[in-house]
């Protein structure tokens, strides 16, 4: 697959990446270059991506030369699953092709044969140098992003690169360990490759549990189940299989957390660098108690690495119950945030607060998605998150999230002048409103028909 890439503003934001002092330059500072990157890549994009052509005739924009200007070619995030869900169910890979093209940087050829199923399409997909990264789609329909392999190698580095500025220096000199299942991707293996390599002591292999993987095809089997026995239209048979496949499921996800446990205990005499979401690592913390085990078995330099809670239910004390069980302390923690439809992170500060990297614009916008919040000097305010990540070749970098988060400008207390984000983010799907942005309904309607 070809790229082009020969863009002088967005290959000196890319060139930041990795360099210890990259949040240090203001939002103010870096605005110009990064309207004039995005400029580019707007430029090089607007004839190959046809939803972006499309918001950029509806906005009536041509070049972007403020803020302002880049909101009306952002995509809803809720673009990326923008197909019709039958097309989906009924293996329609002709279709769904189209579909991706329609928000994809390069062209996606249907695929040849027989196929065997999304898992053997996305597959077949990955042939062609389309490497569909998907959501889990647990409470509904998989987002589908494009990604080229050059996007999955800078996500490794980046991950890599974010620990390293917490504070964190992989020497290889502690045992990784995984605490559940994760969906067996190409992207989830790539991204943790380069970490993997740098923190693992020399003959121990990270932990990750002897259960059975996780496919996207398997969970969308699910979701379709799912779907057709709340509208009545399940077979007997099929009504029987989705119960026996989330009774095992269920056994699976318990029988990962007790490995998860049983492997800390047997590694307890190691330094350990713990993989993993709050919410299972504090069941797992139960498990070692229950097994009578606290922090004073475990080494005192372990790590973790964490995306946080993600709507787990804890208790209020859950983080200071983990520290204890393992001997962690803040300074060996490292937490990112992130989302799927973007491909860098925004590591966590030792004040609390998510730094946002100079190739990544950051926009505060209001809650239907439609107006711009504008930079303040001093304070913090609160809107909707939005994003536009140049390190994407894949897709259009430029997305409106769903989650609710508050800003600061200014400069943070950990010394950095880079815009943060406070680490109180909620989604707009949980509040009463719901999650409503004003633009996705005609992106939508242009995508399916476009595709």
């Amino acid at each position: 697959m070809a790229t082009s890439l020969n863009m002088s503003a967005t290959r000196s934001l890319l060139d930041i990446a990795g360099k210890e002092d990259r949040f240090q330059p203001s939002a103010a500072e870096l605005l110009p270059i990064q309207l004039q990157a995005i400029d580019e890549r707007f430029q090089d994009r607007v004839g190959k991506i046809k939803l972006l052509q499309n918001r950029a005739e509806t906005g009536g924009i041509s070049e972007i030369r403020r803020a302002a200007d880049v909101v009306p070619l952002l995509f809803a995030h809720t673009a990326y699953k923008s197909y019709p869900e039958t097309w989906l169910f009924e293996q329609k890979w002709d279709r769904l092709a189209r579909w991706l093209g329609t928000v994809s940087s390069f062209g996606v050829a249907p695929v040849q044969g027989e196929i065997d199923g999304l898992d053997d399409w996305l597959k077949r997909l990955e042939e062609q140098g389309h490497y569909v990264s998907c959501s889990s789609g647990t409470t509904g329909k998989c987002a589908m992003m494009d990604g080229t392999m050059a996007d999955l190698t800078f996500a490794a580095d980046d991950l890599l690169s974010a620990i390293r500025w917490t504070g964190l220096n992989p020497a290889n000199d502690r045992r990784i360990v995984g605490l559940g299942q994760v969906a067996m991707t190409t992207k989830n293996m790539m991204t943790g490759r380069p970490m993997a390599e740098a923190f693992s002591l020399p003959g121990i292999r990270p932990f990750s549990p002897d259960v059975p993987p996780i496919t996207i095809g398997g969970i969308l089997e699910m979701v379709l189940l799912r779907k057709k026995m709340a509208d009545g239209t399940a077979k007997p048979s099929e009504v029987a299989h989705y119960d026996a496949v989330s009774a095992q499921r269920e056994k699976d996800m318990a029988s990962s957390l007790e490995q998860a446990a049983d492997a800390l205990i047997e590694s307890r005499h190691m330094p350990l660098h713990i993989l993993g979401m709050l919410g299972p690592l504090f069941k797992v913390a139960e498990l070692v108690r229950a097994r009578g085990y606290s922090g004073k078995d475990f080494q005192p330099n372990s790590s973790f690495l964490s995306g946080g809670l993600k709507r787990a239910q804890v208790p209020d004390d859950y983080r200071d119950y983990i520290f204890d069980t393992f001997n962690l302390a803040d300074e060996r923690i490292c937490q990112t945030y992130g989302m799927q439809e973007i491909n860098s992170q925004s590591p966590r500060c030792t004040h609390g607060r998510y730094h946002v990297p100079p190739w990544m614009l950051l926009l505060l916008l209001d809650e239907s998605g439609e107006q711009l919040v504008e930079p303040q000097p001093t304070g913090e305010h609160e809107g909707r998150a939005a994003l536009f990540d140049l390190s994407l070749e894949g897709r259009w970098g430029g997305v409106i999230s769903g989650d609710k988060i508050k800003v600061r400008w200014d400069r943070c207390g950990c010394g950095n002048h880079s815009p943060s984000i406070h680490a109180d983010i909620q989604r707009y799907a949980d509040t009463a409103g719901g999650d409503k942005i004003a633009c996705s309904g005609t992106i939508d309607a242009y995508v399916r028909g476009a595709a």
